[in-house]
Parts: C-alpha cells; sequence; structure tokens
C-alpha cells in the first residue's frame, strides 16, 4: 500500500502580461503562496517562492523584479513539463 499526499493548491489570481501566464498560487495544506510564471511560447516557466515579509500581489506584479532579488536565473528557465508540476507542489 503506498501512502497518498493530497494537496490543495488552489489559484488566487492569474494575469496575461506580454504573452505570458502569471499565477498566484496558494497551498491549502501549508499555507505556502508562490508565482508562478509561464510563457506558453517557448515553453519556459519558473516559480517564485513568497518569503515571509513580502508582499504577494507585489510578487505577483513584479515576478522578474522578484526573481532577481531571489536570484532565480529567469534567462534559463524550466521546460513547460516543470510547470505543470509547480502548480501541484
Amino acid at each position: 500500500m503506498t501512502a497518498e499526499v493530497l494537496t490543495s493548491t488552489r489559484e488566487l489570481d492569474s494575469r496575461l502580461s506580454d504573452g505570458k501566464q502569471i499565477r498566484l498560487l496558494w497551498c491549502e495544506h501549508d499555507g505556502r503562496l508562490w508565482v508562478a510564471v509561464l510563457d506558453p511560447r517557448t515553453g519556459e516557466a519558473f516559480r517564485i517562492e513568497v518569503c515571509a515579509g513580502e508582499r504577494p500581489l507585489d510578487v505577483f506584479h513584479h515576478p522578474y523584479a522578484y526573481a532577481a532579488h531571489h536570484r532565480i536565473q529567469t534567462s534559463t528557465l524550466q521546460p513547460v513539463d516543470s510547470a505543470v508540476s509547480m502548480s501541484a507542489s
């Protein structure tokens, strides 16, 4: 028998910017927040955890600034398969 971990991820907000899909996501299980960015034209994606003291809507509206602050390399983005798992993590 295998143990099954159920997480409930909810999309709190989403928008399109220059063809990129930007989503603010929340995990009901542990309260984590993150912003997922996907460029469907290239299949590239990244995610930014919202850290303590950060305003989730600021991260949502300025994901590239926060990616730089968190030292996330947006020029070497993950393939689209990883973006799908971003919503389930």
